[in-house]
């Protein structure tokens, strides 16, 4: 048999569910993986090792009860399977530090609702990953712990804010991992790292962390590294029920899609106040797409969509609404990021109206921008307009780790904010239409996988599009 972290994510359940493994041994070679790993990746700040290994125990305990004669649905679906929860997502009895040093560092007393729903599903936790402060931005560097870095590249940052998890999923640390995505954040990091990141249409799953979010932008998402493996996970954070549903995720991939229709577009709502030119390497990535899907049998066509140029201040209006909330001691402020602390102060200078106005032009966004895509079948872009940033990139810093005390953080947070735009400018409005979408990694700036750096595809379908996205991207070799 291949390494254990060799495996996909569909075959160490199958190997878990027959008994080829167990819960320990998967758990331990992952373990290990991240012990020789880490110092230099990033990807983990809390390790979990002892309550992962206990609950390995309890997995291999119940499939030792189980019948011999068993059937896939007399284990859980994702029986015995090591994950890690990005450090935004409550999981009891360990620190949710939400990347921020300003914040006193306690465990949380339950688990959180993405938790809760693969814990049901079997999942054992192996720790948690590296984020963005309170998850705004599109890198995950922080105050608290070392940068999350590419794993292809490690002077390179693996994105934001689920940047931990897509760097462990990559580097083989997890066979896969659940992310949650408010403005790209499962998406990103996806086309940062090379994987398959699925988000979700607005309310099929668990929002994963949602206070403060009234735009109703966040919803959970996997990284994986194939369409299967993203759809076994969905399979979990949709079905919760005792029994498996006649027609998952994972067995609608057996069929291929019909033809379709895909309108290609490089127009984006943040061009009005952030004009950007996509890098060559984006847009070989787009051609690469187009080419894979052509050859599939599907029919491509340029398209323009028109956005409305007020929807960078509405949507950073909502975007930012949280973070102004947040119960931080007046004392602690001042350990804040730049970019939070600038954020935060705005957020709290804004009126109840001026945000309630925000919101109402948001939905109203929505159905013009959901007007205009139902034209097509799917709407393809660019994952990315530029190739991974190298880590410091963002924030001005010429040190390189991301990893310094704030005094030494450079203080543009509105440079900071507009090279993310530029860097990701077709992600957030998909979390404002509240529509699916999938980043594929069809490109590597080395020219074949695992050679340079990897770029992708982002497809976005209309509302209830999960098992078509997935398809698609399992069709044309993910």
């Amino acid at each position: 048999m291949a390494e254990i972290h060799e495996l996909s994510a569909v075959g160490l359940r199958d190997a878990l569910h027959s008994g080829k493994l167990s819960a320990r041994e998967a758990t331990e070679h992952f373990l290990a993986r991240i012990h020789a790993r880490n110092p230099g990746l990033g990807a983990f700040i809390t390790v979990t090792a002892e309550q992962a290994l206990a609950d390995a125990a309890r997995a291999d305990a119940l499939y030792a009860r189980s019948p011999r004669s068993r059937s896939p649905e007399e284990l859980p679906l994702l029986h015995g399977m090591p994950v890690a929860f990005k450090d935004l997502t409550d999981v009891a009895g360990v620190v949710t530090t939400h990347g921020s040093a300003a914040l006193e560092h306690k465990p949380a007393p339950v688990d959180g609702a993405l938790a809760a729903v693969l814990k049901k599903a079997g999942v054992v936790s192996l720790g948690k990953t590296q984020v963005p402060e309170f998850g705004l931005t599109a890198y995950s560097e922080n105050l608290i712990a070392p940068p999350s870095r590419n794993p292809h590249a490690l002077s390179r940052s693996s994105g934001g804010s689920s940047g931990g998890s897509a760097a462990a999923v990559a580097a083989g640390l997890v066979p896969f991992a659940p992310g949650s995505d408010g403005g790209g954040s499962v998406r990103i990091p996806a086309a940062a790292c090379g994987l398959v990141g699925l988000k979700p249409g607005r309310g099929l799953v668990p929002a994963g962390e949602s206070t403060g979010d009234p735009a109703r932008l966040v919803v959970a998402g996997p990284l994986t590294r194939s369409a299967e493996d993203a759809a076994l996970m969905l399979d979990a954070l949709v079905a919760a029920p005792a029994t498996l549903p006649s027609t998952t995720y994972v067995s609608s991939l057996a069929a291929p899609p019909r033809r379709l229709r895909i309108g290609v577009t490089l127009d984006s709502p943040w061009q009005a106040i952030f004009p950007f030119t996509p890098d060559a390497e984006a847009i070989d990535a787009l051609n690469a797409g187009i080419r894979l899907l052509e050859a599939a049998g599907h029919t491509t066509a340029e398209t323009e969509v028109r956005y409305d140029n007020r929807y960078p201040d509405a949507f950073t209006t909502a975007w930012t609404a949280g973070v102004g909330n947040a119960r931080i001691a007046p004392q602690r402020e001042a350990l804040l990021t730049p970019l939070t602390r600038t954020f935060r102060r705005r957020a709290q200078q804004r009126s109840v109206s001026k945000l309630n106005e925000a919101l109402g032009f948001l939905r109203q966004f929505e159905r013009d921008t959901i007007a205009q895509y139902a034209a097509w079948d799917l709407i393809l872009m660019p994952a990315l307009a530029q190739a991974p940033r190298p880590v410091g990139w963002f924030t001005g810093s010429s040190h390189g780790d991301g990893y310094w005390p704030a005094a030494e953080w450079a203080g543009d947070a509105d440079g900071d904010y507009r090279k993310q735009c530029e860097y990701a400018p077709w992600s957030s409005m998909v979390n404002v239409c509240g529509l699916p979408a999938i980043s594929i990694p069809v490109h590597w700036t080395g020219g074949s996988p695992g050679a340079g750096l990897p770029m992708g595809i982002q497809l976005v379908g209309p509302s209830g599009s999960e098992a078509l996205l997935l398809q698609v991207a399992a069709q044309i070799g993910f």
